[in-house]
């Protein structure tokens, strides 16, 4: 099911094991209480981290973020400091240990409550339990995040692409014409 958010997940407890993951299978799965998912693969340098911490956080990926979203995503943790490589600012999250990257828009902070082993990739079952946003992208009028501004990533078939433009609103179709 195409597209989807390609985003980079942070993670790791102290800053010398902290991580990126570039990541499309994600997504959110409840909203009372707050759920989402991640799935990584089980040989994934950053899954025995998220299984040890069972703590990340999904950082929402922009345009001026798209080279290090892919970066992050071909190159393992194993081999290269990924924040120092892409000059990404890891930040204090306020609840999780794992690091926030200062330049997404968005930083939800994720405790893993269920991993589910699934084939090529273990899905991580997360309660949101923080969720931080850059206040230049929340439209003063409706205190909503606008996507527009902010310009998200999304992520198909391979390719990148981004966000389009407003068609319509949820209900739109059966509102009341004035």
């Amino acid at each position: 099911i195409y597209p989807l958010p390609a985003v980079m997940v942070s993670l790791g407890a102290a800053p010398e094991e902290y991580n990126i993951i570039t990541i499309a299978w994600t997504g959110t799965l409840c909203s009372d209480p707050p759920m989402c998912y991640i799935s990584v693969r089980p040989q994934r340098h950053s899954y025995e981290i998220l299984q040890r911490t069972r703590e990340f956080v999904i950082n929402l990926t922009t345009r001026s973020l798209a080279f290090a979203t892919d970066w992050c995503g071909v190159r393992s943790g194993r081999q290269y400091q990924k924040f120092e490589e892409m000059h990404l600012t890891p930040g204090q999250a306020s609840i999780v240990k794992a690091p926030i990257i200062v330049e997404a828009p968005i930083n939800i902070e994720c405790r893993v409550t269920d991993i589910q082993r699934l084939g090529t990739h273990d899905m991580f079952i997360a309660e949101v339990v923080n969720v931080k946003a850059d206040t230049q992208y929340i439209d003063p009028h409706t205190g909503a995040f606008d996507l527009a501004k902010a310009e998200p990533l999304a992520f198909s078939h391979g390719q990148y692409f981004l966000l389009g433009k407003k068609i319509g609103k949820f209900g739109f179709s059966v509102e009341k014409k004035r």
